[in-house]
């Protein structure tokens, strides 16, 4: 009886001096390690004060953007929308100079009154044209006497004049267009060059003889 409750009491000692597992102690120290993680990751109040006064400030200025966009193109369909129109617009204008030159031109018309009064109405006809067009910011450019832009013309051919400065603008073939800001079409003309002299045709000739 006595060796039966000592061997008892032995086993008693041994199930409660048993030690933790290992597995226990890796699972606190895998939450500890967490916990370190996550608080060094998470961000100041301040820090996401400053975040989001950014995203702010970026979307206010792309708002504003798309603000001024709107009103340009709004602007541009105002003041341009019939800028279409308005070029066909100008085919009249030059079917009508057309046909006063044609009359102008005929001998059989020359000097008689049926022409005088065509012509005059042909001129009342252009001037109201020119006028309308000019209410809607479609004015004609003027380039007789003026040195050549290319932002404006467009040089259809060159005539020797020694009195004007070469680039002059001295013949216009066709009338241009500006519409407001915005060229609706540029003005086709004739420009001024020197004369080229004698002597130097016969060098120039001389040069090239040489060189064959």
């Amino acid at each position: 009886m006595e060796k039966d409750q000592k061997f008892k009491a032995e086993s008693q000692d041994v199930e409660i001096n048993e030690p933790q597992s290992k597995t226990g102690e890796e699972d606190s120290k895998k939450v500890s390690t967490t916990e370190e993680a996550d608080q060094i990751k998470e961000i100041s109040p301040e820090e996401k004060i400053i975040e989001l006064e950014d995203k702010v400030v970026r979307a206010f200025a792309e708002m504003e953007n798309q603000r001024r966009r709107f009103e340009k193109e709004k602007e541009d369909a105002f003041s341009y929308g019939g800028f279409a129109f308005a070029k066909e617009t100008l085919n009249l204008i030059d079917n009508l100079e057309r046909s006063k030159k044609i009359l102008e031109s005929d001998e059989a018309l020359k000097n008689t009154e049926a022409l005088k009064k065509t012509l005059e109405h042909f001129d009342i006809i252009n001037k109201d044209m020119t006028s309308i067009l000019s209410k809607n910011g479609i004015t004609p450019i003027f380039s007789i006497g003026k040195k050549l832009d290319p932002n404006l013309h467009q040089a259809m051919m060159e005539i020797e004049d020694d009195q004007k400065e070469s680039g002059t603008i001295i013949q216009e073939i066709q009338k241009g267009f500006m519409m407001k800001d915005r060229l609706l079409r540029p003005s086709l003309v004739g420009v001024s060059k020197k004369t080229e002299k004698n002597d130097d045709k016969n060098e120039e000739n001389k040069e090239n003889s040489d060189n064959l």
